[in-house]
């Protein structure tokens, strides 16, 4: 029963930082996916692999890639002009004339017409710092 608690906690640090994780490394976020599959994760290692994530630093074509799979979340739901609006920032920062943070803001700006508990988690989202176990 201890382990399926653990490996639960280890499952809700990872939905909260995954798309935090894919903004830096693609490898690392498929790591973290391979390892949970493991009927024995530990905390303390998918922490460890999110930190290392972390201390590289973002590239545009990950962030690019992070918020495209948060769109997913969306695509059925925001209408044309939605679309179109969220695709010309990705398209604005991919080439250097936009800023995550506002990515980051057009996302809250959906998550309040289209609210989504999994992604409102995100740290990515939050502009928290990544979460630790502290």
């Amino acid at each position: 029963m201890e382990q399926t608690n653990q490996k639960s906690r280890c499952q809700q640090l990872w939905a909260r930082n995954k798309y935090l994780v894919l903004s830096h490394s693609s490898n690392i976020y498929n790591e973290i996916r391979q390892y949970l599959k493991n009927e024995e994760a530990e905390m303390s290692q998918v922490q460890e692999m999110i930190d290392s994530a972390c201390q590289i630093s973002e590239h545009r074509g990950q962030v690019c890639n992070a918020f495209q799979h948060i769109w997913g979340y969306f695509k059925k739901k925001a209408t044309d002009a939605e679309r179109k609006d969220y695709m010309l920032l990705l398209d604005r920062y991919r080439f250097g004339q936009g800023s995550k943070e506002g990515l980051i803001t057009k996302t809250r700006d959906l998550l309040e017409n289209y609210p989504n508990s999994y992604l409102q988690h995100s740290t990515l989202l939050k502009g928290d710092s990544h979460e630790t176990l502290a």
